[in-house]
């Protein structure tokens, strides 16, 4: 604002320059106001880089602050977040979206300097003019006006070009993640066609919005530029009839001609608040969204013995299933329909709340816990969990609580019982080498063992994995089965699988069909005696 308003005085200094020294030839004065004049000079250009840094540093913070707070509510444990939108659409919010809304703050201080920037040169007008400092403030508001009705395009098609970028991003992401399975179907021509369709429709709105940008941008410009235009000619009129002085009216051309930087700043303001008002709605959504799961009141049992117990439970393919599963034992659940599995882990894990029933842990359902004590408590491994960018070990120790003791030696025994020592044996430096991008370095059995070794390592009272084995070969299958009963001896471990050799050693196998339990009792009687079980799991 102070860079704004000596830059108004330029003009004006300039103008009585001309009156006291040029028009009386006064070299004092010429002196005398050459330096009132590089004062100015010296003010402007101080505080604009000063307030420039300021203004940067405001919008990166404000975008920073808006990417923690996206990652904090997209990570909460209540969930919510995700529901209906792609993980490349949950990346270009708190990226493409915190950007351009972290950009308003940074652009603030611009339109308010413009406003301090017209006031002054209003005021200095009247001084000089009464007719020519009210047409200036009489002007301006309905140039702000009209420039706000012109924005509002902008603004609409600024959103839907986000909406179409979040979408292209949230397709392309899971091509990528599907790559191999694609490559595997020949699937990659359709693939493609679609990635092409979405990405020919996020052009349409980005050139939309851009178009849209261009008229806002010269329509703008052209209101301006007639409102200085309409200023210099009153100036001249006034100046030919003698109501002003020649350094009056230099004063005032000048200014006119400054005029039109505050107008830009305000062009470029309302620009960028209108993206800005589109993106944050969008955030808004993702902040806003409703959890999946609420926290209870009631504390976690403790000592968790680890006792899980599911009463007439019906959520999407499960119906009213009925589950007793005692502390400290390992059972096997075997379902033929993948659609339960999933549900059943999702409530398991308290990722939804179940539509009927409850899931109980330790006589205490699940609904009265905070979802964070059930994590703690129930460490549900699902069958397609990532790996990350770092070490072997690092993505092994990704779940044990920070400053746990013995955190570096607890690896040793889950890498052991999972078989993946033997794929840190394969690796150039061992379980310190650094694995590519959702583990892409392994082969599929390779990132299935660290995998169920991180779930080991973290070693929670209840352990729910699924299908830990299907890339794995038989003979390393029937040792990660013998191990893994071992590690886990005296903790509630389940496993949802078809895997023969991994059921041959559990306590007992639950059998869901139809979304209720159907049968339960050892693997060898359900082996001899169930034909539909035998179906599920010898074939």
């Amino acid at each position: 604002m102070a860079h704004q308003g000596c830059e108004a005085m330029v003009p004006v200094v300039i103008g009585v320059v001309v009156d006291e020294a040029v028009a009386t030839g006064s070299a004092g004065a010429l002196l005398r106001w050459t330096l009132v004049l590089a004062v100015l000079f010296f003010v402007l250009s101080t505080c604009y880089r000063t307030a420039a840094r300021i203004s940067e540093r405001a919008g990166e913070q404000a975008a920073h602050r808006m990417r923690l707070d996206l990652g904090a509510r997209i990570l909460d444990p209540r969930g919510g977040a995700d529901a209906g939108r792609l993980p490349g659409a949950l990346t270009t919010i708190a990226t493409a979206d915190a950007k351009r809304v972290g950009a308003v703050p940074a652009v603030l201080p611009f339109g308010m300097a413009a406003v301090a920037g017209l006031a002054v040169s209003a005021v200095v007008l009247l001084r000089i003019s009464v007719p020519l400092g009210l047409l200036v403030l009489l002007g301006i508001p309905p140039l702000l006006w009209l420039g706000h009705r012109i924005s509002r395009p902008l603004e609409r098609r600024s959103e839907a070009e986000q909406e179409h970028a979040a979408h292209a991003s949230g397709v392309a992401a899971d091509l990528v993640a599907g790559l191999r399975v694609l490559k595997g179907i020949g699937a990659e021509p359709a693939a493609v066609s679609r990635y092409r369709l979405t990405s020919r429709d996020s052009l349409a709105a980005a050139l939309r919005a851009a178009r849209s940008r261009a008229w806002h941008d010269g329509a703008i410009l052209a209101l301006t530029g007639i409102f200085i235009v309409v200023i210099g000619l009153v100036g001249a009129h006034l100046a030919m009839r003698g109501r002003i002085s020649v350094g009056d009216l230099v004063a005032a051309v000048g200014l006119a001609q400054f005029l039109l930087g505050p107008f830009q700043l305000l062009t470029f303001f309302s620009g960028e608040f209108a993206q800005g008002r589109a993106s944050a709605a969008r955030i808004a959504e993702v902040l806003a969204s409703s959890p999946a799961v609420t926290p209870g009141p009631q504390a976690l049992p403790d000592p968790v013995a680890g006792g899980l117990r599911l009463r007439g439970v019906t959520h999407g393919a499960l119906r009213g299933a009925d589950l007793r599963i005692e502390p400290g034992s390992l059972v096997g659940i075997v379902t033929g329909d993948p659609a339960a599995a999933a549900d059943l882990l999702l409530c398991l894990g308290r990722e939804t709340d179940p539509a009927e029933g409850s899931v109980e842990l330790d006589g205490v359902p699940l609904t009265g816990l905070d979802p964070v004590d059930v994590r703690r408590a129930i460490l549900v491994a699902h069958h397609d969990a990532d790996l990350f960018e770092s070490s072997l070990l690092d993505n092994v120790r990704a779940r044990v609580p920070a400053g746990a003791d013995g955190a570096a030696d607890g690896a040793g025994p889950a890498l052991a019982a999972s078989a993946a020592d033997d794929v840190a044996r394969s690796l150039p430096d061992g379980v310190d080498t650094v694995l590519t991008e959702r583990g892409r370095s392994l082969s599929g059995g390779q990132r299935q063992r660290v995998a169920l070794a991180r779930a080991l390592a973290a070693d929670p009272p209840v352990l729910v994995v699924h299908d830990p084995t299907t890339a794995v070969d038989t003979v390393t299958e029937s040792r990660i089965a013998a191990r893994l009963g071992e590690l886990r001896r005296g903790r509630t471990t389940i496993l949802v699988t078809t895997s023969p050799a991994l059921l041959a050693t559990t306590d007992r196998v639950v059998v869901l069909d139809g979304g209720a339990v159907t049968a339960d009792g050892r693997h060898p009687d359900l082996v001899a005696t169930d034909e539909a079980y035998r179906s599920v799991v010898l074939t």
